[in-house]
């Protein structure tokens, strides 16, 4: 996966991010101030820096000017217009502010590392091994026929591994704004899949949350 850089002073933000992004396997480093964040970046290669703007000691944007070649997405409360188009002119990769949805950032990180970092198009655990750019799914050799929403919803848990996802959040990330009816279908699909995958004990139920794919 992807080494990634977080700048954020609110440490409880950045720890919230670090300790998600490094469940669906990501490796993360942490700094609290622009000036210690700037020289941890121009001394280490990462893949992608997660960047807070009002930061103590040197702004975000000022950071900017230093970071040329490293994608970037902006996190923080500046939520204007002005500032959205300010971080993404200073070359930014994406922009996000607070409050906001941790399953979100989680898959804006995914964007930004396939579009700039060629992110591996297939995932591997078990006897399983799936080929997203061919959307076909193989255990033990054979290959797994599945429907086309069951290897969205799959390739969702697999982006979110470890992740505890409801089922709102499935229906948003899987059949998004072309949905009309409950969420009992997502049920029926992670059965399918527990099935068809001998997900049982890797594809489990959070008690009064939803589903969590567990690698």
């Amino acid at each position: 996966m992807a080494k990634i850089l977080i700048i954020e002073d609110e440490r409880a933000i950045s720890d919230l991010i670090r300790f998600n992004l490094e469940l669906v396997g990501h490796e993360c480093a942490q700094y609290y101030d622009g000036k210690s964040g700037l020289d941890e970046a121009l001394t280490q290669k990462y893949d992608l820096i997660i960047l807070d703007v009002m930061l103590p000691h040197m702004s975000g944007f000022d950071i900017m000017e230093y970071v040329k070649g490293t994608p970037v997405i902006f996190v923080t409360a500046r939520s204007g217009v002005n500032d959205r188009i300010k971080g993404l002119r200073c070359g930014a990769d994406d922009y996000i502010t607070k409050p906001f949805d941790i399953i979100e950032l989680v898959e804006r990180v995914k964007a930004v590392l396939r579009r700039t970092k060629g992110e591996a198009n297939h995932f591997e655990f078990d006897d399983i091994k799936v080929l997203f750019d061919e959307r076909r799914v193989f255990k033990g050799g054979n290959e797994i026929m599945l429907k086309p929403k069951e290897f969205d919803l799959l390739e969702a848990f697999i982006n979110n591994r470890n992740l505890a996802l409801t089922r709102e959040k499935l229906i948003y990330l899987v059949w998004e704004f072309d949905y009309e009816g409950d969420t009992r279908t997502v049920d029926v699909h992670v059965q399918r899949l527990r099935q068809k995958l001998d997900l049982s004990d890797r594809l489990q139920t959070v008690y009064k949350t939803g589903y969590r794919l567990k690698i």
